[in-house]
């Protein structure tokens, strides 16, 4: 899917520069971007997947909470599947070609986690302590956020009926599936992580002016500042063995490409 984001970006690269060779022409909507605010929604698809960073396993750090040393590195695979994303928006025009904008709404999505650890077998005294846990080393974490992006954009002067721009900003996410709290973990199952989050985003786009309407399409890039895993409790018997899940990673973070259709 991150072929057919890219795809689309080339098409828009070169969509812009025949249409700016383009002759002039009747101008839709001469006095849209004079408005001192105006609002639109917006439809897109999503394809999240999770930047995982982690500690040191190298057996060279005391402090390193993975313990014994496992045989190779333990790593996570991340399958991701299609979202979408829907919401509004709220355009506030500070300067001729900078516009303030929040853009709330709600986006969804699904994950496969594949865990490879070699502690997953641990039996110090032949007795494993994970029991039939071993065998479990796939997640499913699926995701309903509120998604509250605080964005800027800066707009090119317009041409006939077009307009490119680039957009960054922060935004809050609220998760409603993370289950932080649930007192179950994935001894039994349950993958956790934070339900608030703080992300950054950039993006470029291209303003299309219709007889009725603004048409935009965008692509954005979305990134997590802050670690969204909770981790798992140690098993209380063998409190020197990290959790086989959570115990390696140091980070994990939401890394995810948005492609949003705007009307406004």
């Amino acid at each position: 899917m991150k072929r057919q984001f890219v795809l689309f970006g080339l098409i828009l690269c070169f969509i812009i520069p025949s249409a700016l060779a383009q002759k002039e022409r009747i101008e839709y909507l001469p006095n849209f971007d004079k408005r001192k605010i105006h609002f639109g929604y917006y439809l897109g698809l999503n394809k999240n997947s999770f930047e995982i960073n982690y500690h040191d396993q190298s057996g060279q750090d005391p402090n390193s909470p993975v313990n014994p040393t496992p045989e190779q590195d333990m790593f996570v695979d991340t399958q991701a599947s299609l979202g979408f994303n829907i919401g509004f928006v709220i355009d506030y025009r500070l300067h001729n070609n900078i516009n303030l904008r929040f853009e709330p709404g709600l986006m969804s999505n699904a994950k496969t986690l594949t865990f490879i650890d070699p502690n997953l077998d641990a039996a110090p005294n032949g007795i494993p302590i994970y029991g039939s846990s071993t065998s479990n080393t796939e997640r499913e974490v699926a995701g309903t956020y509120l998604h509250l992006p605080l964005l800027l954009k800066f707009s090119t002067n317009r041409l006939n009926n077009i307009r490119p721009y680039i957009i960054g900003g922060v935004s809050y996410d609220y998760n409603f599936s993370s289950n932080e709290k649930n007192g179950k973990d994935n001894f039994e199952q349950e993958f956790r992580m934070t339900k608030s989050n703080f992300m950054y985003e950039v993006g470029f786009g291209v303003d299309f002016y219709m007889y009725f309407f603004k048409f935009t399409p965008s692509i954005r890039g979305v990134f997590a500042m802050s670690n969204e895993l909770v981790e798992d409790y140690n098993p209380v018997d063998y409190p020197q063995y990290s959790s086989p899940w959570t115990g390696p990673i140091d980070f994990l973070g939401t890394r995810g490409l948005f492609l949003n259709l705007t009307f406004e």
